[in-house]
């Protein structure tokens, strides 16, 4: 048996005709650049999201990134983060001349600790007012213990931008009711690389948002801060979204809830049927209805890098998302970290590997994962 990672082929064939409509409406329009199909999606994405706005960009990346030049990230400011996500997270506060300072994960969900962020604070008094900042991560498509962040975050005035990049969907439980991904922090930043639940035919992302002047502000920096035309009121960059990829995300964006509910019954066969001793599978923080699995991850005993080869031997793919943590990664070294200060992060990047999840995955595919997994531990 064959089982990849992920199959876009098998989510694509469903759709091929009405996305190919799409696109050769776009070509036919000639509106390559802006036009209906932006304004569409922006509009559809708010919607689902739970915001009053949402801005397309070029990427998860560029989400990120004109965020924190939205709130004024520069040289000698601090931004805190997680030591344990994709480097976006931490490459675009470099990217802006400022540093990133780490802060540990609860070693369950992945996601940045309040309790560890409350204690930071207390800690680093002489800092806090160069902190512009905090950008937690929604891991995996399970969102972060927001009302602990925003606590802190709320009580030194520090805006808070989530990436969501893998968490389109997902919900919260907070105190002052459900809450979509992207709808709790000053800004939301989304990615549609094809991998993820809500994927595109190429690059493309999203900035939410219930600030007015902070849509404004992002809407003039994607298109070098300039409006009207021509006329620069900042300094911004070429961060547009492309039309056609908007054309095919508004075309998948209604069937993403049933993909989700795919991913979340693939958790659940996981969940009753890998028992396999001292596999430990995802943590289910709130509910699985919240969690989108866009990664079902577990935490494996022995050699990780072997049971990988033994799965990818038997044509099963699979990935380790991510083997390096930020603190340990060379780029960053002279940011001071060392080996041990950050262990549930180093635990994570050495011991834990990602298997299919996909809607489309069929049980026969699962029991034959699950087979090969008991089978490397026997």
């Amino acid at each position: 048996m064959n089982v990849p990672l992920l199959d876009l082929k098998a989510q694509l064939e469903p759709l091929r005709d009405e996305i190919k409509a799409a696109v050769n409406d776009v070509i036919d329009s000639t509106r390559y650049i802006g036009g209906p199909q932006i304004t569409g999606l922006e509009e559809e994405v708010a919607a689902y999201c739970g915001t009053k706005h949402a801005i397309g960009v070029t990427s998860g990346t560029d989400a990120l990134l004109v965020s924190l030049m939205g709130v004024g990230v520069g040289h000698g400011d601090l931004v805190i983060t997680t030591p344990y996500s994709f480097f976006a997270t931490a490459g675009v506060i470099v990217r802006l001349s400022a540093t990133p300072v780490f802060v540990g994960i609860n070693p369950q969900t992945y996601n940045l600790d309040p309790a560890q962020l409350k204690a930071w604070f207390a800690a680093n008094p002489d800092k806090i007012n160069r902190v512009k900042a905090i950008i937690p991560v929604h891991l995996y498509g399970q969102c972060a213990d927001m009302d602990g962040i925003l606590e802190v975050a709320n009580a030194h005035k520090i805006p808070v931008i989530e990436d969501a990049a893998q968490a389109i969907g997902s919900r919260y439980p907070s105190k002052d009711g459900e809450k979509r991904a992207g709808s709790m922090g000053l800004a939301g930043c989304f990615s549609f690389f094809p991998s993820k639940n809500l994927g595109c035919m190429g690059d493309g992302g999203m900035v939410t948002t219930n600030d007015d002047a902070f849509a404004e502000k992002i809407t003039k920096l994607r298109n070098h801060g300039a409006h009207p035309k021509y006329y620069h009121q900042m300094v911004g960059g070429n961060f547009r979204l492309d039309a056609m990829q908007a054309a095919i995300l508004r075309v998948k964006l209604p069937h993403l809830d049933s993909w989700h509910k795919g991913r979340q019954e693939n958790a659940a066969y996981y969940d009753a049927h890998l028992n396999v001793e001292g596999v430990v599978k995802p943590h289910i923080a709130y509910n699985r209805e919240f969690h989108i699995y866009n990664q079902y991850i577990v935490r494996v005993p022995g050699d990780r890098d072997a049971l990988r080869k033994h799965l990818n031997d038997n044509h099963i793919g699979c990935e380790v998302y991510y083997p390096v943590a930020f603190h340990q990664q060379e780029c960053f070294k002279d940011l001071g970290y060392t080996q041990g200060n950050f262990p549930a992060s180093e635990q994570a990047a050495n011991s834990t590997i990602a298997l299919p999840i996909y809607p489309e995955l069929t049980t026969a595919m699962q029991d034959y994962i699950i087979e090969k997994i008991a089978e490397f531990y026997k």
